[in-house]
């Protein structure tokens, strides 16, 4: 019941103009169904919300003007008690309570399911820079700052970050998935505690020293994500930028052939003729 009303309620906020939704109190639309959820649920929980702060305030303002000392009115002496009342104004907030959690709890539950993955991933954080390994492909690298981000963002070098061509936060290489593909990323860390915000995928997620972590993602855009590490990690924190990058299955199938060929030759092993993409 709850799911029908809050699903029809963000179908007429959908209408407001799409300025609305690019305010800085809403959350980014994004790319992944997960992300669309909770932009939806967020939108609609503002509104809500919204709507109680008017109600409630314009009731304490009303009674303020028309029941002022000023009006000459007189408080009462007796001490007034109504059952009535008290039943009401307690179950109106619960059912509104009840209303926000129920879908609330549903998208968070939601959020690290990475059942029926199509590809797996895992990300190690380490001291600036994260390691990506494609499990099952023989495919792994390090992402880390691109050369003229890192030296505009050094202390003292003398160069306006805006002034670089690429992003100011660009890496070398990034964590690279096909659209419409189930990712299941794990996050693990060698080090400090670091924490991984895809803002356009809504995936907030820690990667702490013992332990491995879950998350899944799945673009349905193609283009590039920026990302970052929001956990105060350790000195030099700004130096641990995170770039997704989504492509089409035919395009990335093309890039993990070739990665999966650079690696073997790396490695001094003769390259069989088989397609790497056959691992997804």
């Amino acid at each position: 019941m709850f799911e029908r009303t809050f699903a029809a309620a963000a179908g007429l906020l959908s209408a407001v103009p799409a300025r609305a939704y690019e305010l800085s109190y809403h959350l980014a639309v994004g790319v992944t169904p997960i992300s669309r959820r909770a932009h939806q649920l967020q939108v609609l929980l503002f509104w809500v919300c919204a709507a109680i702060a008017v109600v409630v305030f314009g009731a304490m303002i009303s009674s303020i003007l028309k029941f002022g000392r000023s009006k000459g009115a007189v408080a009462a002496r007796t001490r007034l008690q109504s059952t009535q009342a008290e039943v009401v104004w307690t179950l109106i907030p619960v059912v509104i309570l009840i209303s926000m959690a129920v879908p609330a709890a549903r998208t968070l539950i939601q959020t690290p399911d990475a059942h029926d993955a199509e590809l797996s991933v895992k990300a190690t954080g380490y001291p600036w820079k994260w390691s990506y390994e494609y499990l099952g492909t023989g495919v792994s690298f390090d992402s880390t700052l691109a050369a003229d981000s890192g030296s505009a963002r050094a202390r003292r070098s003398g160069v306006d970050p805006s002034t670089i061509e690429d992003d100011p936060l660009a890496v070398d290489n990034p964590l690279v998935v096909p659209v419409d593909t189930q990712v299941r990323l794990l996050l693990a860390d060698n080090e400090a505690a670091h924490s991984r915000w895809l803002p356009q995928f809504a995936v907030p997620r820690d990667a702490l020293p013992g332990f491995v972590g879950e998350a899944w993602l799945r673009a349905e855009r193609l283009g590039r994500y920026p990302a970052r590490c929001t956990g105060p990690c350790r000195g030099e924190h700004g130096f641990l930028p995170i770039v997704v990058e989504a492509l089409s299955k035919e395009d990335f199938a093309r890039w993990l052939a070739a990665k999966n060929e650079a690696a073997r030759v790396a490695a001094g092993v003769a390259m069989p003729a088989t397609d790497a993409a056959t691992a997804l």
